[in-house]
């Protein structure tokens, strides 16, 4: 089967092309400096080709100038995981008010300005935060100030805006005396900021996402379900056919789709009777490099599969074994959570969109296949849990998890357990956690030694 990625690439130049695809995949946005000198023109080399496969083989939009490259994603669901962009220079990522601080501040720019000054800008934001039931600014308040600082550190740092006089830091430590000047980039503001619809239209979060393509032909059905696959599989770790509807497990079971994207990334697919992942061997294409050596969290979560795949494949114990609960239902339920802190006014109702209707017509009921075996998985409780953390404290001694944990056992616990399950290798549940099919993948991880460093910190290595 001849492969539709990267058709006119020469064999020659097909890892520069792949690199320059996994660029644009992990960047929000690539500029002459971001996110650093010369990757941008390593991309522009190769913009029309991405253009015109990130259109057909996953329905994306590639905008790329002379001046920036951004890719324009279609959503098919909402995770907590997405919002991992937004983040301060500290890595902390962004909460509600710093979230809602970056929509007004950039609300508040105007065409026919190319510079502002930190207080004309806090001055234009201030009655809009105000105007929010709690929300608000005030400049005396050190949190909202700080919220500001990393607001404005986050456009700086994609190029929006550039200071060109004064100091922030001297405006955060003195509001009244302290001020700053930006120049700024309107192009890199509209590109930052680009909803799927009018945000003041919605009536509901799902009408961000990108609604089922619907067609009495089969072939555009087999392209939309084609496209959706490959976008699963690219933005989520892995992807378990029971878990997804019908069509796209379909897709993804047949050879195409898989093929294409590794050629496109120059990842390795691995297929498995429960799903599918791309697998990324040098830790350059991922947000949450595992198994690695970068912290106590990452590496106490690779200690932990190897515990429990110990106990798993122990003949003497004797696990529940419990139904996964299906993507559909995560999804109503965070959307439902979303909406319930939408504003009850404002909505311009005659032109609002909100959810789809989950049964609307004879073509979209046509391409239902049979029901699926849902996906089924051990259950460990938090018990258990419990006592394998208590257990690498007891063997390896509290100082190996590094300061911020050697006293916090059942905090690192938390942490590990949030890092297994945004990989999706085990699944969250009341009462404990369902191990996921993937974390198999891992149960060969070995146990070394502590080793201690120059800096005399002791630490965990994986052989």
């Amino acid at each position: 089967m001849t492969p539709k990625a990267a058709a006119t690439v020469p064999p020659s130049d097909l890892g520069s092309y792949q690199h320059a695809v996994r660029l644009v995949l992990t960047h929000d946005v690539i500029t002459a400096t971001r996110p650093r000198p010369g990757t941008l023109d390593q991309v522009l080399r190769w913009a029309d080709q991405m253009t015109a496969d990130f259109r057909e083989l996953l329905g994306y939009t590639l905008i790329a100038t002379t001046r920036q490259v951004r890719l324009s994603r279609r959503l098919d669901s909402l995770d907590p995981t997405q919002s991992a962009v937004f983040s301060a220079r500290s890595g902390k990522p962004f909460d509600r008010r710093r979230l809602s601080y970056l929509c007004l501040v950039l609300a508040s720019f105007q065409r026919s300005r190319v510079e502002i000054s930190l207080a004309d800008l806090v001055r234009g934001f201030t009655p809009g935060a105000n105007a929010i039931d709690g929300l608000g600014f005030d400049p005396t308040v050190t949190a909202h100030k700080a919220a500001v600082v990393d607001v404005l550190d986050w456009l700086a740092d994609r190029g929006a805006l550039r200071l060109s006089d004064g100091s922030l830091e001297s405006w955060a430590a003195d509001a009244e005396r302290g001020d700053a000047l930006y120049d700024i980039d309107h192009d890199i503001c509209a590109t930052l900021f680009r909803p799927a619809r009018p945000v003041q239209h919605l009536t509901s979060a799902a009408g961000l996402l990108d609604s089922t393509f619907v067609s009495a032909k089969r072939t555009a059905q087999r392209e939309a379900a084609a496209q959706r696959a490959a976008r699963a599989l690219l933005e989520h770790p892995v992807v378990y056919y029971a878990q997804v509807e019908p069509e796209i497990a379909e897709a993804l079971r047949q050879p195409g789709v898989a093929e294409d994207l590794a050629r496109l990334t120059g990842l390795a697919a691995e297929r498995r009777a429960e799903g599918i992942m791309l697998a990324d061997a040098g830790g350059r294409f991922t947000d949450r490099p595992f198994p690695g050596r970068g912290g106590a969290v990452n590496r106490a979560a690779g200690l932990l599969l190897a515990k429990i795949a110990d106990l798993i494949e122990d003949p003497d114990e004797t696990l529940a074994v419990l139904p996964v609960p299906g993507e559909a239902e995560d999804q109503r339920d965070l959307l439902a959570r979303i909406d319930s802190a939408l504003p009850a006014a404002g909505v311009v109702q005659e032109l609002a969109w909100s959810a789809p209707a989950e049964d609307s017509n004879e073509a979209e009921r046509s391409m239902v296949r049979a029901p699926v075996q849902p996906l089924a998985a051990p259950f460990l409780e938090h018990g258990r849990l419990r006592a394998m953390i208590d257990e690498l404290y007891a063997e390896l001694g509290p100082d190996s998890f590094t300061i911020t944990w050697k006293h916090d056992p059942l905090g690192l616990l938390a942490a590990a357990l949030s890092l297994l399950a945004d990989l999706r290798l085990i699944r969250l549940v009341p009462g404990g956690v369902l191990v996921l099919p993937a974390a198999a993948r891992y149960r060969n991880i070995k146990l070394a030694l502590p080793v201690r460093h120059a800096d005399g910190q002791l630490a965990l290595e994986f052989s």
